[in-house]
């Protein structure tokens, strides 16, 4: 049951850090729109999206953790 809880949580998570990704384009055409240079714009969604593959990284070891500890058992059984 404990597993079923952690999963959920990281699909909104997963959901979370999609949302942020499309927040940065959004913000970025407004960029573009407003005059700002693309290279600006490429380099400020850059940075902007490096902590989102970061966050995503880490969700995905978290995963690779919870999931461990079951794959082991069943190979004993």
């Amino acid at each position: 049951m404990k597993n079923k809880g952690q999963s959920a949580s990281q699909r909104g998570i997963a959901f979370l850090l999609i949302l942020q990704t499309m927040l940065i384009g959004v913000n970025a055409e407004n960029r573009l729109q407003r005059g700002d240079s693309p290279i600006e714009v490429l380099i400020w969604m850059i940075n902007q999206c490096i902590p989102v593959l970061k966050q995503a990284s880490s969700l995905q070891e978290k995963q690779k953790k919870s999931l461990l500890p079951k794959h082991r058992r069943s190979e004993e059984q």
